[in-house]
Formats: structure tokens, sequence, C-alpha cells
């Protein structure tokens, strides 16, 4: 049992330096994580009674 905690533990570390190291070098490869930058307005219908 202390195996498998042990090995999701260290999958669990893999997984989060591959996230950090896909936001530090996906820019290079064309994935664009930045917001978009138009103003998006809708109306908003208030229901008063």
């Amino acid at each position: 049992m202390r195996r498998l905690i042990k090995f999701l533990l260290y999958l669990l570390v893999l997984a989060f330096v591959a996230l950090v190291v896909y936001a530090y070098v996906g820019p290079f490869f064309g994935a664009d994580f930045s917001a978009p930058k138009s103003e998006i307005r809708q109306p908003v219908t208030l229901d008063v009674d």
C-alpha cells in the first residue's frame, strides 16, 4: 500500500512540474494563454417587483 501511495505522490509531482513547464514553454509552440482583449457587453434585465 505504501508503494502505491508513493507512486501516486511521484506522479502528482511529475504532473505539476509538467504543467509548470508547459505554462512557460507553451507560448514558444503557439499556445496562447492571454485573455481576450475585446470588450463584451450584454444587456441585463432586472425583474423588480
